[in-house]
């Protein structure tokens, strides 16, 4: 049982992965998708106003205040 259980796991687990290989592959490199993905890529790089801590703090919150 164990024997014939683990041939069809890994027949079809295999051909499983070959095809979801195959499916993400075609979307990532589909042309129409091409610009979502360089908009992606450049996100690192964009230059924001504000640090990303003075974005966390509430607006009116005092950065100095300390508790007592």
């Amino acid at each position: 049982m164990y024997d014939a259980l683990a041939g069809f796991a890994q027949t079809w687990g295999l051909l499983f992965f070959v095809v979801t290989f195959a499916c993400v592959l075609v979307y990532a490199l589909w042309p129409k998708n091409q610009k979502k993905f360089d908009e992606a890529a450049r996100v690192p790089l964009e230059d924001d106003d504000k640090p990303a801590a003075a974005e966390e703090r509430a607006p009116g919150e005092d950065k100095d205040k300390t508790n007592g």
